[in-house]
């Protein structure tokens, strides 16, 4: 691909082949593959009431084939100008539920038919409606009456319907609020990097102003000096001085690396804190990447902590801890401090695992619920499938 080429590429809505999907690659494959079965479903049905000569079904048929081509449109980057991060993939599948609920809705003159759909409607109600909510209750009580009747009627099926389509609602708001958390974090933490840059570089030019210094007592054996203490910088120390003026003896020592050497070993350490606390949080299928957002903000922030322990350590904030005897024991100290980011960002840390667990919804056991399970009316080993006609589950 020559320059020109590449550069047509980034037009926007033309994004380059090697741009596209380099998040969601396999998720835009499953909503394509859903297209596809979707499709088949929807022609299937219309050949049915075409027979049958049902013309509001097959309005509603038309429109599914509508919403199909529109999540086409999406998934194809030609008709919209999002990056392909993952959002593409959630727009899509609104119209995707949209042609799940516009499909079965086409079997209300022939209720009974759907009757193998029903446990999957049921678990998808079940997994993003509380207990008490009165859709959800009521969905409940239809399931149980059509299981004894073992048959259900069109004012059921649309009471289910509803709350499946309501389901599908609050999962798309679950993973907006997922998405929504990621670039916030990710915000923060590029204001954090920009933070933390901003300090290597104008300490770098003016290494004088605010040392990264200590002034621990002179030994006995060090050469003579117009002061009893000695300077220790991170990146050097003197134990003789001219001058009795502490200010200018640090200015004297401090070198335009020291806050960058401290940065840079807060930065490893909280490299290592966000390894360490990866293993506490569950991996994700979304489209968004929490952990990684998650991992990204420690690493600025361990940086700043490194710098602002090692200036209160210097104010004497910590008692008994205000002269440090070496370069090796500073560095110790912002190796320390980089890690004890984990103390500020864990909040954060919590927060994301419950933005993931929020996800798919309150994930309630029969047990919690209340409810034991009912089962379908008609039910059959075909029920088994239901949830992939019914539910979401190709993101969550």
């Amino acid at each position: 691909m020559g320059l020109g080429q590449w550069m047509r590429g980034l037009i926007p809505g033309r994004y380059p082949e090697w741009y596209r999907e380099r998040r969601s690659w396999e998720l835009g494959e499953d909503a394509r593959a859903t297209i596809r079965k979707l499709r088949a479903l929807v022609n299937e049905r219309k050949q049915t009431l075409e027979r049958s000569g049902s013309p509001d079904g097959l309005a509603l048929l038309a429109a599914a084939d509508e919403e199909l081509q529109c999540a086409e449109r999406i998934l194809t980057f030609d008709h919209h100008h999002r990056a392909p991060l993952g959002s593409h993939v959630t727009a899509a599948q609104v119209h995707l539920n949209l042609v799940r609920l516009l499909w079965l809705k086409s079997f209300l003159s022939s209720p009974a038919e759907v009757a193998p759909y029903l446990p999957g409607m049921l678990a998808l109600v079940r997994e993003h409606l509380t207990r008490d909510d009165p859709r959800r209750v009521a969905t409940e009580i239809v399931m149980e009456k059509s299981a004894r009747r073992r048959l259900i009627d069109e004012t059921e099926l649309l009471i289910v319907l509803d709350a499946v389509d309501v389901a599908h609602g609050l999962a798309l708001r679950e993973k907006l609020r997922a998405g929504s958390f990621v670039r916030l974090v990710w915000r923060v933490a590029v204001f954090l990097f920009i933070l933390a840059s901003a300090v290597g570089v104008l300490s770098a030019l003016f290494p004088e102003s605010v040392p990264l210094c200590f002034n621990p007592p002179r030994p006995n054996d060090a050469p003579d000096s117009a002061v009893d203490y000695v300077v220790v910088c991170p990146t050097g120390s003197q134990d003789s001085f001219a001058s009795t003026e502490l200010d200018q003896n640090f200015a004297e020592v401090s070198a335009w690396g020291d806050y960058l050497v401290v940065e840079f070993v807060g930065l490893v350490a909280a490299g290592v804190a966000a390894a360490t606390t990866l293993r506490k949080i569950r991996g994700t299928a979304t489209p968004y990447p929490v952990p990684i957002a998650l991992a990204a903000l420690k690493i600025p922030a361990g940086a700043l902590t490194a710098v602002l322990g090692l200036l209160l350590m210097r104010g004497g904030f910590v008692p008994g801890l205000t002269s440090l005897d070496s370069s090796a024991q500073i560095i110790a100290w912002a190796v320390i401090f980089g890690y004890s980011q984990q103390l500020f960002t864990k909040w954060v840390d919590l927060q994301g695992q419950k933005v993931l667990e929020s996800v798919r919804g309150p994930l309630e056991s029969p047990a919690s619920s209340g409810r034991t399970p009912v089962p379908a009316a008609g039910s059959s080993p075909a029920a088994g499938t239901a949830r992939a006609h019914s539910t979401d589950e190709d993101e969550g």
